[in-house]
């Protein structure tokens, strides 16, 4: 079940996100879960019939959002016909069509910036296979506090990747648990702790004309390079389910979840 703690948290506060706007990133070839993507997109993957990308419009939709761009690239055509059968799901939504690959999530992101451009607001990312009950209201509370740059939803479950923090959860750094690459935004820091990323994002759109990479890269990578002069931070939901529904296995865990 989901938890009944965020729930109630949800009804006492009045659509917290409201005129906020979204992107999901929805272009991915979705490679580990075939055989679904060999003739589907990854964003329409059903957990207890209900696909994963409306799980997510309906997610941010009960926290006030109703501005979305979704970026699409494998069977673009699928999800431009499944919003249209379901009239939008009664939000706006805009896709950002990826035409010769997907641009990863640095690049899609910038390649859809201009959706943010005429708001001087925080905006909200996140993959659209990506299922969680975090409160969204609590992670903007918390962004709101300090203003970082970014600040990214993370947990400390197992997992092959893990962002780096140092004990005011200002991201220093990543590694690679299973090659033992590390790099480094903070060389000086020490101590520092791993966690988990949610793949949930609030971001401030002052991120955009400090982004040097172009073309196709990943947002991993532009963190990385502006936590060195900037505060990214991490915000600790290790309360919350999330679960990255990238594997046929992983539909089967998550519909023991989200019903």
């Amino acid at each position: 079940m989901l938890s009944t703690e965020n729930q109630s948290s949800i009804d006492n506060n009045t659509l917290p996100l409201a005129g906020m706007r979204a992107m999901l990133f929805a272009a991915g070839l979705g490679t580990r879960l075939k055989p679904f993507t060999e003739n589907h997109p990854k964003a329409l993957a059903p957990v207890n019939g209900k696909p994963l990308l409306q799980r997510n419009i309906e997610y941010f939709k009960k926290y006030g959002i109703r501005d979305f761009i979704i970026n699409t690239h494998h069977f673009a055509d699928q999800i431009e016909g499944f919003l249209t059968q379901h009239h939008d799901f009664d939000v706006h939504i805009v896709l950002s069509y990826e035409a010769g690959e997907p641009l990863e999530t640095g690049g899609g992101l910038m390649n859809a910036s201009w959706f943010f451009a005429d708001q001087n607001l925080p905006f909200i990312v996140m993959n659209a296979d990506i299922l969680t009950d975090l409160n969204l209201g609590d992670i903007l509370s918390f962004h709101k506090q300090t203003s970082p740059l970014a600040t990214l939803a993370v947990t400390n479950r197992k997992s092959s990747r893990n962002f780096l923090f140092n004990d005011e959860m200002i991201l220093c750094g990543w590694i690679n648990n299973i090659t033992g690459e590390t790099r480094m935004a903070r060389p000086s820091e020490k101590n520092l702790q791993p966690y988990a990323f949610t793949c949930v994002h609030i971001i401030e759109p002052t991120i955009f004309p400090l982004v040097k990479q172009k073309g196709k890269f990943s947002i991993i990578d532009t963190y990385l390079d502006l936590a060195r002069d900037h505060e990214i931070r991490g915000y600790v939901h290790n309360q919350d389910c999330v679960i990255d529904v990238g594997r046929p296995e992983s539909i089967i865990e998550a519909e023991k979840y989200f019903h």
